[in-house]
């Protein structure tokens, strides 16, 4: 029995919901987003509530039953509040800079690094060593942030890099001194 996929989703009166065959499209003050549903999952819009049913109970429909709950409430989130992943550079001479809309990096190679942003992601730098990528839709914002800390992944001896607010990155010993 899933526990995720049984909780209804509410949303708040400035939210519009619209179920076609097969699809979900979510509209809000901060954009609109949509989604396609498999066809094993039902969805019910009753008040400002909206509930996942499945048809069968085998494993595959059971997974995508609270996947689809989830990629719903998703949705709900972010036309409402959006989301949001900030990301800090750690380094001597590191360092990061808005150019237009796209960033330029210098992290240690002997080139600077150029980041467009995808569609619907908005990237910001409050300061030289901190990045903030924002949107609607979390999986693009996930996946921009995992592109940019991909340029330089933060190394376990000195801990340089580009790393995520409040990530706990392991320190490994150098070497033993003869």
């Amino acid at each position: 029995m899933s526990r995720i996929g049984n909780k209804p989703i509410t949303f708040p009166s400035e939210v519009e919901i619209k179920i076609a065959d097969g699809s979900i499209s979510v509209k809000g003050p901060k954009g609109s987003l949509s989604q396609d549903i498999p066809e094993q999952i039902a969805l019910l819009q009753e008040g400002n509530e909206v509930v996942v049913q499945r048809s069968d109970n085998t494993p595959s429909v059971r997974s995508l039953h609270g996947l689809t709950r989830s990629l719903v409430a998703n949705m709900v989130q972010g036309v409402t509040g959006g989301f949001k992943k900030e990301l800090e550079i750690v380094g001597v001479g590191y360092r990061v800079a808005l150019k237009g809309k796209s960033l330029e990096f210098q992290v240690g190679y002997s080139h600077l690094v150029r980041v467009m942003p995808r569609e619907g992601i908005v990237l910001s730098t409050p300061s030289p060593t901190r990045v903030v990528v924002e949107g609607i839709d979390k999986q693009a914002v996930g996946q921009m942030a995992a592109d940019i800390r991909g340029i330089r992944r933060p190394e376990p001896y000195k801990g340089k890099g580009i790393r995520y607010v409040g990530e706990h990155v392991r320190r490994k010993a150098g070497k033993a001194g003869a």
